[in-house]
């Protein structure tokens, strides 16, 4: 049975949570990658950052929707959307618009568990962690070379 540890990568493009947006843009570029472990000063694990991420920082800000009766303002949208959209138009560094509740596995887990969890979670990539200590990676591209389609 195939395991994490056959199939990843071990040449893993990682970024700082420190590292700006537009060298982030450059990384991405430059190493031909869509997704990339975040990882603090001990090199553990903090998040993980895609190029989605980086796009919807660019998006236009949507002002929500309120009413006004007498001296109240009712918002008619959640307040607290659109305070997380101008968190992310304004944001600078990695660190605020990382996803910081990351998918991972171990180098033993079997690559169908792999497959798995990124169908129900929803990612293309899964760090492989030991103790936070990135290993390797594995992307969806990985999966369909291992399994010969």
């Amino acid at each position: 049975m195939l395991k994490a540890e056959n199939i990843m990568t071990t040449e893993v493009v990682a970024v700082a949570p420190q590292t700006g947006l537009k060298e982030l843009a450059a990384l991405f570029q430059q190493h031909n990658v869509s997704t990339m472990p975040v990882v603090n000063d001990q090199d553990e694990l903090v998040g993980v950052i895609s190029t989605t991420d980086l796009i919807d920082c660019d998006k236009t800000l949507h002002i929500p929707t309120v009413i006004s009766i007498f001296d109240w303002v009712l918002y008619l949208e959640s307040e607290k959307n659109f305070e997380e959209q101008v968190r992310r138009i304004s944001a600078q560094t990695v660190a605020e618009i990382c996803t910081t509740d990351v998918v991972t596995c171990s180098a033993e887990t079997p690559v169908a568990e792999v497959a798995e969890l990124m169908v129900q979670n929803k990612v293309h990539l899964i760090p492989v962690v030991d103790n936070l200590n990135v290993l390797g990676v594995i992307a969806r591209l990985d999966i369909i070379r291992a399994i010969g389609v």
